[in-house]
């Protein structure tokens, strides 16, 4: 692995470290036994497979096969580069770094292009920044947010910027800094006009710069000034920027994302802001489109708990059902903030103050089920007969997917009071739907109660060839013992029959040559190949005993030994068979398929 931090600084960090203690953050981890166990935050489940070993100091889930060391961990779950889970967790361990040591300097996926671009960005939202607080021509836009109730600490906060009218300042800025003017148009910052002369795309506009969940700007949302036209203009789509999988304000809000277990889901980025100047500091905004699944995925991984405050107006309760509905089908407490008259967020805010907006917006927020009544009535004239059947029937198709019994038997509670209807009548209905629907999937890969990880791990073993799960086994103990590895090494060598468990053993030779003690945690990070470190992981967290035999230990060689000379004498009546079939000796032929046939099966 490509590094750029000396190696004892990384394992100095990471032994200073305690992954319970960071996943903790993360997952609610309840110890069992000598471990701790959680629901996986990398995909949805019912029943806890997520497993957290305090002494190995790995993680692995037996649902989905994702596992690691706590710089695994913060990568998969943050979308950190390995640096920068490096940095992280030295801050938190007051470790210190060479000085030299920068994000720059990890190797990244984008396109050297989209470096550029992203490079391109971070200038200009300095730029447009330092002009809005230090240009003549920015003191306009400045004293335009101040009327509009943004704070000194907001505007810095945001880096909220102002790009000048005029054509050329941002494209002379750009070009002295060595970017390319016909990447720059692609990029979304300049435009051309059909005499090949250019612009800077958002000039004479406040400056909202977009960043992604790294906090790298990467996009930037423009207001125009006076009659400008358009009034909103955003950059567009960019292999850097869509706005399907980026959520405003994410990079800032995670951490009170995590602690309050709960997040505001506004639409735009300017409600967004205006909510946390006021105190609701666990917001992001979906930037003006709806909520794609890759969002709504995203915010199940830190919270169960969603509020949607959308504009109080006609679009903004459609958009906002619509997003209700996908938040709860992802599995997470869909609440609605209504806000009234018609006004947006950000307009209530400005009007009644934030004070009000927390207590009479976000603290009065509906469940999921609340909302979609009063949604689908406006749907249907209750005065009329025919109406009032038919919404008693949409609201019950509603009621028949929660999941909670206790749940739908309270709102079938409030229906048959409403409109006097018998809830025996009401709940027969919904076991219909039930049973016309089918039986209710299981999250994929989901473990169930009645079959925890310790039985999968099991059942598992139990399926495979007795020399499969002697090689389980022996590598099991292995990774905790350097003699055992040793001994393996001198009887076995690499003569394992599975090729992922003789590429782990030759790593392992290597790695207790080297000097190095038994620590799983370590040695994963000496693999390149992510399948390969979570085969490991997996391996580690195998039961097994404390104390362990010699004789155990050449019980498993035997098996592994034995599987090897059979697979022999498999491949020499393969050539013996595929001879005979090439000479046309049918009868010889089908006694050495029978033959094969007979040593598979024993095999298995």
């Amino acid at each position: 692995m490509a590094r750029h931090i000396p190696e004892e600084k990384v394992d100095e960090i990471r032994r200073s470290t305690d992954i319970v203690e960071v996943i903790g953050e993360y997952v609610d981890l309840k110890k069992q036994g000598r471990n701790y166990f959680g629901l996986c935050p990398f995909h949805g489940e019912s029943t806890p497979s997520f497993s957290v070993s305090d002494d190995k100091q790995i993680f692995h889930c037996f649902g989905c096969g994702k596992g690691g060391n706590v710089y695994t961990f913060l990568m998969e779950m943050e979308g950190y580069g390995f640096i920068q889970a490096v940095r992280h967790l030295a801050d938190q361990t007051n470790v210190d770094l060479p000085e030299e040591i920068t994000e720059e300097h990890q190797p990244s996926e984008q396109s050297e292009e989209s470096q550029t671009i992203l490079e391109a960005h971070q200038w200009l939202a300095k730029l447009y920044h330092h002009l809005l607080r230090n240009s003549k021509e920015g003191q306009d836009a400045y004293q335009y947010l101040l009327n509009r109730g943004f704070t000194e600490e907001t505007i810095k906060k945001y880096q909220i910027g102002y790009s000048p009218n005029s054509k050329d300042f941002v494209v002379t800025f750009l070009e002295k800094k060595g970017f390319h003017p016909q990447t720059m148009v692609k990029a979304g910052l300049l435009s051309v006009n059909d005499q090949g002369e250019y612009a800077d795309r958002f000039r004479g506009r406040v400056i909202f710069p977009l960043r992604n969940h790294l906090g790298k700007t990467v996009a930037f949302a423009g207001r125009a000034q006076g009659n400008q036209e358009p009034k909103y203009l955003n950059s567009p789509e960019t292999e850097l920027f869509q706005k399907g999988k980026l959520l405003y304000n994410f990079d800032q809000a995670r951490s009170a994302i995590r602690k309050q277990k709960s997040v505001v889901l506004f639409e735009g980025y300017v409600d967004v802001i205006s909510a946390d100047q006021s105190g609701v500091n666990h917001a992001v905004g979906t930037m003006g489109t709806s909520i794609s699944q890759t969002q709504a995925n995203l915010l199940k991984r830190y919270v169960d708990q969603v509020i949607i405050c959308y504009d109080g107006d006609q679009p903004g309760v459609e958009a906002a059902a619509k997003a209700a509905k996908l938040m709860k089908n992802t599995g997470c407490q869909a609440f609605v903030a209504r806000v009234p008259d018609g006004l947006d967020p950000d307009d209530f805010i400005q009007k009644y103050g934030g004070d009000r907006f927390q207590k009479e917006v976000i603290a009065t927020s509906e469940t999921y089920m609340t909302f979609m009544m009063s949604y689908l009535r406006r749907d249907y004239n209750l005065q009329i007969e025919g109406d009032r059947i038919a919404y008693i029937e949409s609201v019950v198709q509603e009621i028949a997917t929660l999941d909670r019994a206790v749940e739908r038997d309270y709102y079938l509670n409030e229906l048959a009071k409403e409109f006097e209807v018998s809830i025996e009548t009401l709940r027969e209905e919904v076991h219909g739907i039930q049973r016309q629907s089918g039986p209710k999937q299981v999250p994929q890969r989901a473990s169930t109660h009645s079959d925890g990880p310790k039985q999968q791990a099991s059942r598992q073993k139990r399926l495979l060839p007795a020399f499969h799960n002697a090689e389980r086994m022996l590598i099991a103990y292995m990774l905790r013992d350097p003699f055992i590895a040793d001994k393996v090494q001198n009887e076995l060598g690499g003569a394992f029959n599975i090729a992922e468990h003789q590429v782990i053993v030759t790593y392992l030779y290597a790695y207790y040559e080297d000097g190095n003690d038994s620590d799983v945690s370590d040695f994963i990070e000496r693999l390149d190949d992510s399948e390969l470190k979570n085969k490991v992981i997996e391996l580690a967290m195998t039961s097994v005993n404390e104390e362990v035999s010699d004789q155990e230990i050449y019980d498993y060689i035997s098996k592994i030994r034995a599987e090897g000379s059979g697979r022999t004498d498999i491949k020499a009546l393969e050539d013996e068979l595929k001879r005979a079939e090439q000479q046309d000796e049918h009868i010889k032929a089908a006694e050495i398929a029978m033959k094969l046939i007979q040593m598979r099966r024993r095999d298995n």
